[in-house]
Parts: structure tokens; sequence; C-alpha cells
């Protein structure tokens, strides 16, 4: 069989660019390459596409083994992917001369399937599955409605409380709208409170406020990345993760847990501090417990309209309450994250967890070429 040419796109216009890098030199270097041919794509921190070097990872993504320091390679070139490209990806190697130069004529590389290992804003959540719907091209992960209700975390919750899914108290506030009072907040939501940008992962703007004296401080560094923030209960309790893979039929994973060594599982704890926290995978917990959080998490996957793949995180009350925390519709993919930990532990490894999920795409992709565009 011919080779597919898989476009990984990194990077991104996020606070999350450094842990994208991450996950896709993990994934560059664990795809099966009898199978596929891996295209390195990146987003600049300005939002520029770029092409760079292909020889390896490490040529494209510089410092990979420093989560602090880790970039995207200045030795690049412009690269377009235009809409009805059908995948063909323009590349722009040398520019012109000078002003009045003709313009360049684009180099082309055929793209049959998207990666988009992109976290947070301007990539996890709507936008880039838009353009690459225009592109017409087939893309891991879900579409642009998942995506987006996904990543918002006012809307997620509303939908899954609508839904019927367990989940804790929260409230939300809008720049610019009067601000309570801390007293006011933990009347409602108690003490302590997370403050969160709604439009953020990986614990980016997220501050745990115990009292008034740190409120302001943390509304203003959430405000930072987002005009809508979502104030949560501290709910005590394990805390514990589940991926989701399928499309029409999905399936869950064993669950796993989270151990953090600091107040909360914070960016550094996940990316940076290797014993900022601990992954024990699988879980300990009942067979009853399991089936829960398995079924919890199939269900808030298919009531937030997602495709291919998520993770679903959740808190385990002292009491045994089960609560869904959150969906994270682009989960990362590095050597410590939990999602292909949590499928290695379930019986599929790294290599054949990523043919997988392009087959999901694939199969997406032409389900729906097949659906009218047009009346009649």
């Amino acid at each position: 069989m011919k080779k597919l040419n898989v476009g990984i796109i990194c990077g991104g216009k996020s606070a999350e660019h450094e842990v994208s890098l991450q996950s896709a030199k993990t994934i560059y270097e664990a795809i099966d390459k009898q199978k596929f041919v891996p295209y390195l794509i990146g987003i600049k921190k300005d939002g520029r596409w770029i092409f760079g070097p292909q020889d390896g990872a490490g040529d494209f993504i510089l410092n990979p083994e420093d989560p602090a320091k880790i970039r995207l390679s200045p030795i690049s070139c412009g690269a377009v992917l235009p809409p009805r490209s059908e995948g063909d990806l323009l590349i722009f190697r040398d520019p012109p001369v000078s002003d009045s130069a003709s313009p360049q004529k684009p180099e082309v590389l055929h793209l049959d399937v998207i990666f988009p290992i992109l976290h947070g804003p301007f990539g996890e959540d709507g936008t880039v599955q838009g353009l690459l719907k225009l592109a017409e091209i087939p893309f891991v992960g879900p579409g642009v409605l998942g995506s987006a209700a996904g990543m918002d975390k006012d809307v997620m919750k509303r939908l899954l409380r609508d839904g019927g899914i367990p989940i804790g108290k929260f409230m939300v506030l809008r720049d610019g709208e009067p601000l309570p009072s801390f007293a006011e907040v933990s009347e409602q939501l108690g003490a302590p409170v997370f403050i969160k940008p709604c439009n953020m992962g990986s614990s980016v703007g997220v501050s745990k406020v115990y009292d008034e004296a740190g409120f302001r401080g943390a509304l203003t560094a959430a405000l930072a990345y987002d005009t809508k923030l979502i104030l949560e209960e501290n709910i005590r309790g394990r805390e514990i993760e589940c991926s989701v893979l399928g499309n029409e039929n999905p399936r869950a994973s064993l669950p796993g847990e989270v151990r953090t060594r600091r107040d909360f599982y914070s960016y550094e704890a996940k990316y940076i501090d290797a014993a900022g926290a601990e992954l024990e995978i699988p879980a300990k917990l009942s067979p009853d417990q399991i089936r829960t959080v398995r079924t919890l998490a199939v269900k808030t996957f298919r009531i937030l309209e997602c495709q291919g793949l998520s993770r679903v995180d959740f808190f385990l009350t002292e009491d045994g309450t089960v609560l869904v925390n959150e969906i994270n519709t682009m989960p990362g993919f590095t050597k410590i994250s939990m999602y292909p930990k949590l499928w290695e532990a379930s019986g599929i490894g790294y290599t054949e967890l990523i043919t997988e999920l392009i087959e999901l795409a694939l199969a997406r992709f032409k389900k729906e070429q097949k659906l009218k565009t047009s009346y009649g």
C-alpha cells in the first residue's frame, strides 16, 4: 500500500505552544513509518504557518528535552493551506528578490490527513478544525462544534448539567461586569475556590484562592488569558482521568489517577516538574467505580459531540460520588501524558493508537463526503 502523508500541525498562537511541540515530537517519532510519512508543520506564536527541516523532529523542534526552552526552528519557510485545497500545502521557499519581482511559485506538498496536535485557543477550540474542513482534508480529533464546546468550560458545564452528568458547583464572570467580593463567591461555592480562564487548558492562568487577599490578583491573572472566567468549588477527592477513543461507537480506557505533590495539578506539575505529580495507571478503583467512570466518560464524549479522541477528568469524592470536572478534546501526547498511557494500560500501544486515530479521521471524512451540500 502507498504510504499516507500525515501533516502534524504543532505550536500555535496559545499559551500552550510549548506543550504542543512536546506532543508533536513524540508523535513524529512514534508514528508507524511503514504506513505513514510524517511532516511537521509549525504555527508560530504570532500565528504564521511555517514548514522547516524534515530530516527529523530534532531539526524542526529545537531543545526538545527541555520543556522550558523548546521552540520551533528559525530556519523555515512560509506555508499555507488554502480552502478547497484537498490537502495541498503550499510551501514558499524563497522570498522575491525585489518588490517588483514576480510572485514566487510555491512548492506543493500533498497531505492525506492532518493530526492537529494543538492545545488551547487558536487550535483546540474549533478554529483550526474549521480551516481544515474548508480545506477538505481529514483530520484527527473532534470537529468544530465538539472542539469549541469542549474548550469553553462554561458552555461545556452547562451542556453536561443539562445532559444529566454530575458536575461540581460553578459560576461565571465576564470582563467588564461588576466583580463580586470573595465573600460573595465563597457564600455560593465555599472556600477555597478555583479561578480559571474559560478558554484555556493545561492549568494556564488557574489559581486556587483561599481568601480576599489573593482574590483580585487571581482574577487579574485569569483575565490575561480570557474575557470570561469560571469559578469552581474546591472538590475534595481523588483526581481520576479516563481516555475515550472512537467516532459513532466510542470506547473508554481503564481509568488512571493523578496524585499531585503541589497545591493542585498545575502547568508546572504537568509538563515541567517531573516530580510534580504521580500517575497511577490503572487507578485502584472498585469494579463499580471503574464502570461508572467509563460510562460517564463515553456519555460526556457524546453529549459534547466529540469524535476521534478526548480525555475526561473526574473527581471521586470521599463519599464515593463521581463528578465530571472537564473534557480535553486534544489531550497531550508527551512521554508522560495520561491519554496514551491509559490506552497502553488498556492494551493499545502508542504507535497503534496513532494509527487508529488516523483511521478514525479518514473514516469520518469519507462518511461526511457523502453528505449533500446543495438542495435537490
